[in-house]
Formats: C-alpha cells, sequence, structure tokens
C-alpha cells in the first residue's frame, strides 16, 4: 500500500542530483496545526491521534497551549535544516517538497512511471471521502485549520522569514481557535469533532462544486 513516488526537483537540476523519494499512501494525512504531516502506518491507524499522542507530553490525554508551543518548537527545529534560528525561502521549499508534499495539488496520488495502482484500503467512515473532490487548497485539505501552507501563514510581518518567535506566537493563536470551549486543553473528543464538522461541510462544497476561494469554510485562516 505503500507508493514510492519520484519527483524531479528542476529540468535544470544538475544531472548527479538524485530525484526527491516521496513515500505516499492512498489515503490523506492529518496535517497538524503548525504544518506537521501525520501518516497512518496500519489500516487503524487515527493520524489526530498520532498528533496528539506525540504532543501530549504528561500523557494526560489533552494537549494544553505550553505543550502545544513544545510541539511547535520541535517541528520548528526539524524545519531550521540550517540552524540559524530562522525559517527562510530554502526551509519553506524543503518543507513543501520534502516534508509535507501532501499539500500539493495531487501529490499524494502520484506514481513513478509504470507502477500500477494500488489496492484501495479497507473502507472506513473518515476515508469514504475522497479529497480530490474538495474545493479546499493545499494543507487545509487535510487539517482542521484553513491554512493552506501553514508554515509560511507563520511569517506575521512578511519579511519571508520566520522566526522561532513567530512560529511560537502563531502557535498561540491557533491554540486559541481551536480551544472552542475555552478550557484550556484540547483534546481528542474535542478535536474530532471539529474534523468531522471539516469533512461533512467540504462534502457539501463538493457536491455544489464550489471553486476554491468562494467556499464559505468557517474555518479561520486566509490562503496566501
Amino acid at each position: 500500500m505503500i507508493i514510492p513516488v519520484l519527483l524531479a526537483i528542476s529540468a535544470a537540476a544538475p544531472a548527479q542530483e538524485a530525484p526527491i523519494l516521496i513515500v505516499g499512501r492512498t489515503w490523506a494525512p492529518f496535517i497538524s496545526p503548525m504544518g506537521e504531516p501525520f501518516r497512518a502506518k496500519t489500516t487503524t491507524d487515527d493520524t489526530l491521534r498520532l498528533w496528539i499522542a506525540k504532543a501530549d507530553a504528561n500523557r494526560d490525554g489533552a494537549v494544553s497551549l505550553a505543550e502545544m508551543l513544545a510541539d511547535a518548537d520541535r517541528f520548528f527545529t526539524r524545519l531550521d535544516d540550517g540552524g540559524d534560528g530562522a525559517l527562510g525561502p530554502d526551509d519553506i521549499i524543503r518543507y513543501e517538497w520534502e516534508i509535507a508534499p501532501d499539500i500539493q495539488i495531487g501529490s499524494p496520488q502520484r506514481r513513478a512511471p509504470g507502477v500500477p495502482a494500488p489496492p484501495k484500503p479497507p473502507e472506513t467512515a473518515r476515508r469514504k471521502f475522497d479529497y480530490k473532490d474538495a474545493p479546499l487548497q493545499g494543507a487545509a485539505r487535510y487539517a482542521l485549520l484553513n491554512f493552506p501552507q501553514p508554515v509560511a501563514a507563520a511569517d506575521s510581518n512578511f519579511d519571508r522569514s520566520i522566526t522561532r518567535a513567530e512560529f511560537r506566537a502563531a502557535a498561540t493563536y491557533r491554540f486559541q481557535l481551536l480551544d472552542t470551549g475555552h478550557s484550556g486543553a484540547l483534546t481528542f473528543a474535542s478535536l474530532d469533532a471539529q474534523r468531522a464538522k471539516v469533512f461533512a461541510d467540504a462534502k457539501k462544497r463538493a457536491k455544489r462544486k464550489v471553486k476554491p476561494g468562494e467556499e464559505d469554510d468557517e474555518r479561520v485562516g486566509g490562503p496566501l
């Protein structure tokens, strides 16, 4: 069920450069509030639970603001390939092509030439929805918040460089958006309810054939 996908970086790339190898799957990942992809390894994995388990440091079943900030710091360090304390254009390109290629149009379904289509995974209630039909863009197709490029969206002063402080500020803002009950904690139950509504709304928009940019998406966050 794993699909090896080869992407040519550029037609002008040196011949000695190997193409990027992406391991895709036939169903969608979960893109965390800060943009990190979580992919199922088995047919029983719930990708939202995978993120919560990673962010929930004290294992109390909920993600607090402090844990959300710590999770954002961890992912920022992973994104900051040069270790200079800021995410520049090269870091953004690496994020879009190597870390979360899923946010590109159609990338989860790409296959290398000659590779047959994989068998379909077992049907479940959530996986019956075809993400290709959703009139949403980028990471918004797989996330709880409508940020097509959640990492770049953290650039609050639009200087094409994202500092750790900006990333943490974005994490605080997004935590507040997700904490709809103002309880100070994000539980699986509360986020799963939001996810179910996102899927239901996306199905409605797909049936109405709403064009990208015209959808009445209630999630906060604008496309870049």
